[in-house]
């Protein structure tokens, strides 16, 4: 995030109604942000992105990344996960991050779990199967480089030979590996589907943190592309009506005496469990291979070998863990 958050006084609340959002309809984070501004009503107005307008978001923000917040003061915002807790401590309401703190460190693993750990299968099924890259490929051309002068056909091929090079081969999907990272969508619809068959949020009655971060990858993904989507309607129906929920929910609709779940769910304990011996190995190894200043480093995870790139992003998520 850039330096808005910092500068405002302690208990101050900065207003948010009528600032602009820049994110892509088909993006991961940019489903999430948005969400989260439509259950907390923010009213703000919506800019598709264009190749030219992602460089205008990188001058203010530093980073070509989706999304993006401009407020109405003129300061920026960038990165999904602080740009919510901000902005829910500048909002009335019940937060979506619990006040238990229990639930509250566990639901920002969740989150971070579900962020980062399931963004390498959605990249997976969006760009290795031919279906859903074609279809992606020609709405990223025609909606988000309109103004690339070169013929639809040319953006589109320009489109798939970065996607798949950078995060298909690029980030450790190989034969070897790609039954284990459709493994990792598969088993993540079995633990939501457990979990959504007896309440209609994850912590129960009203959405929280962890609900937000799930619903990048199973909405603009894995709830979209035709190939997840529908092994997510054959499977895991509850997340599929879980997805159109959450997509509905307005908190001032939200009843003021709905049912939340006491501690940690004891249906939270398999997902929880895959956090700890697959997503938080792979930061561990993440943030030693930055410490080494390495580009590249292995890692084995279930059996499976990868060879990734380095990310100084997700060290940043294991500090903040």
């Amino acid at each position: 995030m850039t330096a808005a958050t910092a500068d405002a006084a302690p208990g101050q609340r900065v207003a948010l109604a009528g600032l602009d959002f820049y994110g892509l309809d088909l993006s991961y984070f940019t489903g999430k942000v948005e969400a989260y501004l439509r259950y907390r009503e923010i009213p703000h107005q919506r800019h598709e992105l264009t190749v030219g307008l992602l460089r205008e978001v990188a001058r203010h923000t530093g980073l070509a990344q989706m999304p993006a917040i401009r407020l109405p003061d003129g300061r920026w915002l960038s990165d999904s996960t602080p740009m919510i807790a901000w902005m829910d401590s500048q909002l009335p309401g019940p937060p979506v991050l619990p006040a238990d703190l229990l639930q509250r460190f566990f639901s920002q693993i969740l989150e971070d779990y579900a962020d980062e750990w399931l963004w390498r299968p959605a990249l997976h099924y969006r760009w290795s199967y031919k279906a859903d890259a074609t279809l992606m490929s020609r709405r990223i051309a025609a909606e988000m480089m309109t103004d690339i002068p070169l013929p639809l056909a040319a953006r589109q091929f320009m489109i798939l030979r970065r996607q798949i090079s950078k995060y298909v081969t690029g980030d450790g999907v190989t034969a070897a590996t790609r039954a284990h990272v459709e493994s990792i969508y598969t088993r993540n619809l079995r633990f939501l589907q457990t979990m959504l068959q007896t309440r209609p949020y994850l912590l129960g009655g009203r959405p929280t943190l962890a609900d937000f971060g799930f619903f990048a990858s199973m909405f603009r993904h894995f709830g979209l592309d035709p190939t997840p989507a529908r092994i997510m309607r054959d499977t895991a129906p509850a997340v599929y009506e879980w997805l159109a929920r959450l997509w509905n929910a307005q908190a001032s609709r939200m009843p003021a005496d709905a049912p939340m779940q006491e501690g940690l769910p004891a249906d939270w304990q398999p997902i929880l469990r895959d956090a700890a011996t697959c997503y938080l190995p792979y930061l561990h190894a993440n943030a030693a291979a930055w410490a080494a200043r390495q580009r590249h480093f292995n890692v084995t995870i279930e059996g499976n070998t990868y060879r990734l790139p380095v990310h100084r992003y997700r060290v940043w998520c294991l500090q903040r863990l």
